[in-house]
């Protein structure tokens, strides 16, 4: 049975964690709602290009015009999965969740005998996936957004993206991060970056017509990096605002389990001091009634 000394430094210590768990939840909250803003007002921005670009790659016909970025090397050998988790953890579930979708498709692209290539975005995805897929990752990048999230962060790594596919080291590129969808859910999400792909809202309008000036190939070849950039940035903000989410969620939860150990100890601390002194008391009235 523990003693009281025990007790008591056990429940100094834990209401010590509670204080950080406590504090790192409110400073979470308040990164969460700016990281949210963020990518909430990029989202327009990507889908609108995304749209444009998908008008304009409709209305190409397929030959040796096309950008290489849309019409893509011709094969499907090589694949790079860029994948995008945080620096630092205290954030349940949200590094392991990407890195878990990245491993099915890893084994699954290896499965149909493709080349596979890992090019990660954040010190955890890296570690992770370090262990199984060493030998596989073939460039990293770190403190990506540490202080705010900037377009700048993402040209970087879209522009090792295409440094990569000018060199033909990859056919296909993918971009692995979580959506955010509230603070308690984020989804992990694949976006295929080479190629480009036109689906979902991203998909040209049905029956529209538009002219061009100057020609198509010329629009998509100027606008097709900047592209890949906007989607890897937008990528990046949503994985800052679930990132966020995540950690305020998971703080919450330790402070929650901080406060039912500390009454859990609390209230074994009372009955071992009320033990003590209902000992020391039967010793005394022992003693008097001896004498």
């Amino acid at each position: 049975m523990a003693t009281l000394k025990t007790l008591r430094m056990r429940i100094a210590s834990v209401k010590s964690t509670q204080k950080i768990t406590s504090a790192m939840k409110m400073v979470a909250a308040a990164k969460l709602r700016r990281a949210q803003e963020q990518a909430e007002a990029a989202r327009p921005y990507a889908t609108r290009m995304g749209r444009m670009l998908g008008s304009l790659a409709g209305s190409m016909t397929a030959g040796a015009g096309a950008p290489k970025l849309l019409a893509g090397t011709g094969a499907d050998k090589v694949h790079l999965l860029v994948v995008c988790t945080s620096d630092r953890g205290l954030c349940g579930g949200f590094n392991s969740s990407i890195v878990r979708l990245a491993r099915a498709e890893i084994r699954k692209l290896q499965a149909e005998g493709k080349t596979v290539k890992i090019l990660c975005v954040g010190r955890k995805g890296r570690d992770q996936l370090r262990r199984d897929f060493a030998s596989l990752i073939v460039g990293s990048v770190e403190e990506v957004g540490r202080k705010r999230m900037t377009f700048a962060e993402a040209q970087r790594v879209s522009d090792k993206v295409l440094a990569m596919f000018d060199a033909g080291e990859f056919d296909v590129a993918a971009l692995y991060y979580a959506r955010f969808k509230s603070a308690i859910t984020q989804v992990p999400t694949r976006l295929q970056l080479v190629p480009f792909v036109a689906s979902g809202a991203a998909a040209p309008d049905q029956g529209a017509s538009y002219e061009y000036e100057p020609e198509e190939g010329e629009i998509l070849a100027a606008l097709l990096p900047r592209n890949l950039a906007v989607q890897v940035y937008g990528g990046l903000l949503e994985n800052a605002a679930s990132e966020q989410g995540a950690r305020m969620s998971a703080m919450d939860s330790a402070t929650r389990n901080a406060g039912d150990m500390i009454k859990k100890l609390t209230l074994n601390y009372n009955r071992s001091r009320q033990a003590s002194i209902t000992k020391e008391l039967i010793e005394i009235i022992s003693g008097a009634e001896a004498v």
